[in-house]
């Protein structure tokens, strides 16, 4: 737990064309993180998003 007692354990990582990756968004829930990445990948550009728990590890 962080010292503001929050636990946001659900990452929002966005992929840039070049594919450099990068965490834009902390969430509660995985819900509330999946629509954020919804919400960012609606606006068509090359970047890709998704979500992750923390401590997961992409291939």
């Amino acid at each position: 737990m962080s010292d503001s007692g929050a636990v946001l354990p659900w990452l929002v990582i966005r992929q840039d064309g070049n594919g450099n990756q990068y965490r834009v968004g902390r969430c509660a829930t995985r819900d509330e993180a999946q629509k954020l990445a919804d919400s960012l990948d609606s606006r068509g550009r090359e970047q890709m998003y998704w979500v992750e728990r923390v401590g997961q590890t992409t291939v």
